[in-house]
């Protein structure tokens, strides 16, 4: 039994011991190493993430071959591409993971199977959407009417441990400045 998932299962459910015991069991969890590809951009996508350790990398490559990194997501977050897997649409992303990744992977067959026996489980699972879903709008709104000082000063609120985990050129990409940018901006705030 995965140590994440239990941590994450006890914290988050009023389950009792032998529901959790039985989803546990069902659940099929996943460690990916660093660099793994989890969707290519262009492939539809068949499968959901949860992340219980390590972080994820929503990218795309656009027709100049530039990079261009649209989110990140780190532990208790969905990683789920809806469009492309929901419809059934090629995505337009790539997911790869940036370091060893502990999953929980999930289809939609599977999904509601469990939501079926357990529904409690829908609850929590929709609980975490609408929670990811509305800091994803958020995240959006800066983006794109921040200047970009600020854009860091609310990521390092926001998400402190992003800094120190992501490569300093694909968090740049995410914040829409460049690298040289993104250094000057943090030797600025840096006391001296």
């Amino acid at each position: 039994m995965n140590k994440y998932l239990r941590q994450f299962m006890e914290s988050n459910t009023q389950l009792s011991e032998s529901e959790m015991r039985e989803i546990m069991e069902r659940i099929l969890v996943s460690i990916y190493q660093k660099g793994t590809v989890l969707l290519k951009q262009g492939d539809i996508s068949d499968k959901c993430y949860f992340v219980l350790k390590g972080c994820i990398r929503q990218y795309a490559i656009g027709d100049d071959g530039k990079e261009t990194t649209y989110n990140f997501f780190t532990e208790g977050q969905s990683v789920i591409l809806f469009k492309s897997y929901k419809q059934k649409v090629p995505s337009a992303y790539f997911l790869s993971c940036l370091e060893e990744s502990t999953l929980i992977v999930g289809s939609l067959d599977s999904e509601e199977k469990m939501y079926d026996q357990f529904p409690e489980l829908k609850n929590i699972t929709r609980t975490m959407m609408e929670q990811n879903f509305g800091q994803a709008q958020d995240d959006t709104a800066l983006l794109m009417g921040a200047a970009p000082e600020e854009r860091y000063l609310r990521l390092l609120e926001k998400r402190p441990g992003l800094i120190k985990r992501v490569p300093q050129h694909q968090l740049a990409s995410y914040l829409g400045i460049t690298p040289e940018s993104l250094s000057r901006i943090k030797k600025r705030l840096t006391p001296p």
